[in-house]
């Protein structure tokens, strides 16, 4: 049993590899994401990520994200943003409420750079199936593969599956993910 379980997780790596191989300029929201541009530079491109954006410009993050890194960010679509609760990006997008919308968007944050292979391997060595990191925010996740899927949950068990994996950056690499990470 342990051997199925190891050469099915052998294979969903492998999946996973084959994926990132094949997109060595992924498209995401409609635009070529290029390994020569930095994070902030390749997302302002997607259409998918606009909110995001904006939230980044008024966390006042454009610098960060914009400098060497390297950086992981889990970004999530509009989609996302738009399945929370209703009046919570506005409020959020208020300069009073800049320290909270700074906590969340780092909650997406980590540091170094993460390749989907990476997290697979180190999912692979954990004893619980799952690898546990910390974001730049401070808050706890972790990660999982389900099947061909690699899920990250944040610190209330919320997954977020990842759409779109290794978008490489000039300074980092771009998980795109369909759900908001919420620091507890």
């Amino acid at each position: 049993m342990k051997l199925l379980a190891k050469l099915s997780a052998a294979a969903a790596t492998a999946a996973l590899l084959a994926t990132a191989a094949q997109a060595a300029n992924p498209m995401v929201g409609g635009a070529a994401m290029f390994e020569t541009k930095n994070i902030v530079e390749n997302a302002v491109n997607s259409k998918d990520h606009t909110t995001l954006v904006a939230a980044v410009k008024a966390a006042g993050l454009v610098d960060t994200l914009m400098g060497p890194g390297p950086f992981t960010v889990f970004a999530p679509v509009n989609s996302a943003f738009e399945a929370l609760p209703a009046g919570t990006v506005e409020t959020l997008l208020k300069p009073e409420m800049k320290p909270m919308l700074t906590k969340v968007l780092t909650a997406h944050v980590v540091p170094g750079k993460w390749t989907g292979a990476d997290i697979a391997a180190k999912i692979r060595a954990s004893k619980d199936g799952f690898f546990h990191f910390k974001a730049v925010s401070g808050d706890s996740l972790s990660a999982q593969m389900r099947g061909n899927n690699l899920f990250i949950y944040d610190e209330s068990g919320n997954a977020s599956r990842v759409t779109i994996a290794d978008v490489e950056q000039s300074n980092g690499v771009i998980h795109v993910v369909n759900k908001v990470l919420l620091p507890k």
